[in-house]
């Protein structure tokens, strides 16, 4: 059975990549069409994935799990089958006076989709249960949250046959559209060996300097982060290979485990294929995926600037060396894969920013250009080797690719599903409304302590939430009461970016943390503190795009001169923190706090002379403790 159910999961695989492919082509039928029938696909792959992995339900019996998923499927065939048949008449014909029939089909959407998140996402599961029994029973919440209530029946609708919001709504709309034509990308990238390549040339680059290894693990994470855009993705996949390097070169556990979780989370910063949020973000605002691509790239760097700052400042902390370590030849066919990367990189920078072409159309070209190219690569080496392999070893990378492609694109379509769950009750029970109020509430008192209210909530959010419900929540919230007192929407947006990216780190559910620290066999809450020290320039930024709005506002040499300041305040804080000046406990902290205060008025001070002239004692503290280092033979 479980070879029958792989066999199952392939050929649907292929169907679902077929039909996305031909929605990419050609657009017939349009995105809420388009998600009515892949939607119930995408669970029967969740749930055939499950079977075959054995953990659909570990604690039921076999026989007991292949009676629920046979259930389910058909619970999704009646779905897909009836919707689909009946989509014309429920979005126009009984649009607001649904059919009993309507409302129990689209119902088993949902509860299907609630189980889902119940098993990978308990945290939004729960979230999702409270909102629903507030949005029924809000006449029980007492002050300013209170409401009359609605009605169970106008629950379902909203989450189901409305459209608008619900199982079917924008959301997973986007996840099978934009986002799954970039997955595209990525997924012939994994499936052929570019992403390994990566890893192997970030190798190649620790054998160069005795403080290079921790250097690869951030680099080796930043070529992976262009085209992954998930931390703990990020984590999984260069983890494995350079947290095992660097406690053998001598760095501890916990700060190898830190080093690369500071790292692999800014793959929902790098560019030009962002976290989620990026993509929302776009939708939001109503604006091009490449009007944030251009905007994202001055963010991303100054953050990987303070990473390589402060595992600069460590591994000289700790010497680390490199011997004993095992470094994977680089061979022809990685430079191959590197100029394969490259070529992806440029290519969609090149549709998206000087052709203007669609993000979706630009995604499939580059797929199409790449996958032609990988292809015949994969034969040739193949071919070529001695003695030449079988067909079956001609079709794995192939194999890879649809795998990839569908289990990612799957979860990610019911991740997405799930927080459109969320949205619409968060907007039918008017709670945007009432903490905008109270955001406003605090901009009477100072814009400071309305930026700091809506960092607590979106941290608050971020406690138990992915980075895209937190994105969400927070930019549903904070966007209209910050947008009334006269902030830029693309300094708002920015912000509760860089909150929800935030939240992938926010104590105690920091999976990424959770990832590295596995992997390093180091405590979670040490490897959680230390990466917080490395991240800190996430709250520069939050700051940062405050005090200097062009970071963000329209590319372009102001934005370019506010990237240099923050990148200068950036080094001066990981100086601050890593760096040590005296063995006097005293005057080293002492120190550190001045130099810390001068890199504040570089980031936050309004006015960009003094902020400009606040460079040069910066430099001059950070020079003096190069030469001190350099007399020392570091």
């Amino acid at each position: 059975m479980q070879s029958l159910t792989g066999v199952l999961f392939s050929l649907l695989a292929l169907f679902f990549f077929v039909y996305l492919f031909r929605y990419y082509l050609t657009g017939v039928g349009g995105p809420t069409y388009l998600a009515v029938i892949l939607v119930p696909v995408a669970f029967i792959l969740f749930t055939l994935d499950s079977l075959r992995k054995n953990d659909f339900y570990p604690k039921l019996r076999s026989t007991t799990n292949y009676f629920i998923a046979g259930g389910y499927i058909a619970l999704c065939i009646v779905s897909l089958l009836y919707i689909g048949i009946e989509f014309e008449e429920i979005g126009t014909v009984r649009a607001g006076v649904w059919s009993p029939t309507d409302l129990v089909v689209g119902g088993l959407m949902v509860g299907l989709v609630m189980e889902y998140t119940r098993k990978r996402h308990f945290p939004l599961f729960i979230l999702n249960i409270l909102l629903i029994f507030y949005a029924v029973y809000g006449w029980m919440v007492p002050g300013l949250f209170g409401h009359p209530g609605v009605f169970w029946e106008r629950i379902l609708s909203s989450m189901s046959v409305e459209m608008a919001t619900g199982v079917f709504s924008r959301l997973p709309q986007l996840a099978l559209t934009v986002i799954g034509s970039f997955i595209l990308v990525l997924s012939v990238l994994r499936a052929f060996g570019c992403v390994d390549s990566i890893i192997n040339s970030a190798s190649r680059l620790a054998n160069k300097s005795a403080h290079a290894l921790p250097q690869a693990a951030v680099l080796g994470s930043m070529g992976v982060a262009a085209v992954s855009g998930s931390g703990a993705a990020n984590a999984i996949t260069t983890g494995s290979a350079t947290i095992p390097a660097m406690i053998a070169s001598g760095l501890p556990r916990v700060n190898a485990a830190a080093i690369e979780t500071a790292s692999s989370l800014g793959g929902q910063l790098m560019p030009p294929v962002m976290g989620i949020s990026a993509f929302l973000m776009a939708d939001f605002l109503g604006t091009s995926y490449f009007d944030v691509v251009a905007r994202g790239y001055a963010p991303a760097l100054i953050y990987y600037v303070g990473v390589i700052v402060g595992v600069y400042l460590i591994s000289v902390r700790y010497q680390t060396g490199i011997a004993g370590i095992s470094i994977v030849p680089t061979g022809i066919w990685d430079k191959i894969n590197l100029l394969v990367y490259v070529g992806v990189i440029g290519g969609l920078i090149f549709l998206m920013g000087i052709y203007f072409v669609p993000p979706m159309l630009a995604a499939l070209r580059v797929f199409v250009a790449i996958g032609i190219t990988v292809s015949v690569i994969s034969i040739v080496k193949i071919l070529w080797s001695r003695p030449p392999r079988d067909l079956r070893s001609l079709a794995a990378p192939f194999l890879r690719f649809i795998d990839h492609f569908a289990t990612m694109t799957s979860e990610l379509t019911l991740l997405l599903t799930s927080l459109s769950i969320m949205t619409g009750v968060v907007v039918i029970t008017g709670v945007t409304t009432k903490v905008g109020f109270l955001l406003m509430e605090a901009a009477g008192v100072h814009l400071a302590a309305m930026i700091l209210v809506a960092f607590f909530f979106g941290a608050l959010v971020g406690t138990g939430l992915p980075p895209a419900p937190t994105y969400i929540l927070t930019a549903l919230v904070i966007a209209p009461p910050m947008i009334k007192v006269g902030i830029d929407p693309w300094v708002i947006h920015f912000f509760a970016f860089f909150v929800a990216v935030w939240g992938e780190l926010t104590p105690p559910t920091s999976v990424v943390a959770a990832v590295t620290a596995k992997i390093a066999d180091a405590p979670f809450m040490g490897t959680l503190f230390r990466a917080i020290q490395l991240c800190s320039v996430l709250f520069l930024l939050m700051g940062g795009v405050f005090a200097r709005p062009e970071l963000v506002m329209n590319p372009g040499m102001a934005q370019l001169g506010a990237m240099g300041l923050l990148m200068v305040g950036t080094v001066g804080i990981q100086f601050s923190i890593q760096a040590k000046y005296s063995d006097k406990r005293g005057r080293d902290v002492v120190i550190r706090i001045v130099l810390a205060g001068f890199s504040l008025i570089v980031v936050l001070h309004p006015s960009t002379r003094l902020a400009t002239l606040a460079i040069v004692p910066i430099g001059m503290f950070v020079g003096y403790w190069l030469l001190k280092k350099r007399k020392k033979g570091f």
